[in-house]
């Protein structure tokens, strides 16, 4: 196995070599995309935001080939494809709810006409190492060189293999307890831009509108509870409650 496929799965599979999800359909990689166009300074929101807010270890970032970035998220422990699907919706409300929704893409996606109901993003960097568009190859990249590929989010070469396994082997996965604590308080935070008034993001004259506050929703420590306070939550943008509401109808029926 070479270093980069070690890497790959310490972090993102939950089956072997890089499959997505273990048998029971869980998944350990979560993946915030934000596209058309690529926008590294509002997407850096949600990657500082889970450092600094919930303490989280710093997300893999990685430029599409085409036109966005994307941030990939490891889970110590594989959760199932709805409580995957809410978190990240609660993610997006708090760091991206001024953005559009359709520049937004949360990975795994539920799809009906995928083999096992949901599709995931691609591996990356491509097993093929074909290049996504001619000249454009999708990659992890460093932190530091995130904003340098805002107008052009690709490489225009193939990414060097060593490089994207010293990219990877720098980062650590979310432990169960961080997600455990995530998920009890992150409908509890203020929203991004008051919980961080030394950013430019909120001190510009010109800085989108804030998040929709979601203060009054009380902890939770469940997956079903946490999917309900999601569905409850008024003040969320309807598309995000009814997916909370529909990735609540298997666990209901299991209750």
């Amino acid at each position: 196995m070479n270093r980069l496929l070690s890497e790959w799965q310490r972090l993102y599979a939950a089956g072997p070599d890089r499959v997505w999800a273990d048998p029971q359909g869980q998944v350990r990689a979560l993946v915030l995309e934000l596209s058309r166009p690529a926008d590294w300074r509002t997407l850096s929101r949600a990657w500082q935001g889970v450092q600094a807010d919930l303490a989280w270890p710093a997300p893999a970032i990685a430029v599409t080939g085409r036109d966005g970035y994307q941030l990939w998220f490891s889970l110590d422990q594989a959760i199932p494809l709805p409580h995957a699907t809410a978190f990240l919706a609660s993610l997006q409300a708090r760091y991206l709810a001024d953005v559009p929704p359709e520049r937004v893409r949360l990975w795994p996606i539920a799809d009906e006409q995928a083999p096992h109901g949901w599709r995931h993003t691609a591996p990356l960097p491509a097993p093929d190492g074909q290049a996504v568009c001619p000249d454009q190859w999708a990659a992890f990249v460093a932190p530091d060189l995130a904003p340098v590929f805002n107008d052009t989010p690709w490489l225009d070469l193939p990414p060097n293999l060593e490089g994207q396994a010293d990219l990877l082997s720098r980062l650590r996965s979310v432990s169960a307890a961080e997600w455990q604590a995530a998920c009890a308080q992150l409908t509890t935070l203020p929203t991004a831009t008051t919980s961080h008034p030394t950013r430019e993001a909120s001190t510009s004259p010109d800085a989108p509108p804030s998040a929709p506050d979601a203060s009054h929703v009380p902890p939770h420590t469940d997956p079903h509870s946490f999917l309900l306070s999601v569905m409850n939550n008024v003040a969320l943008d309807m598309a995000l409650r009814i997916e909370a509401a529909k990735a609540l109808l298997p666990l209901t029926s299991q209750r």
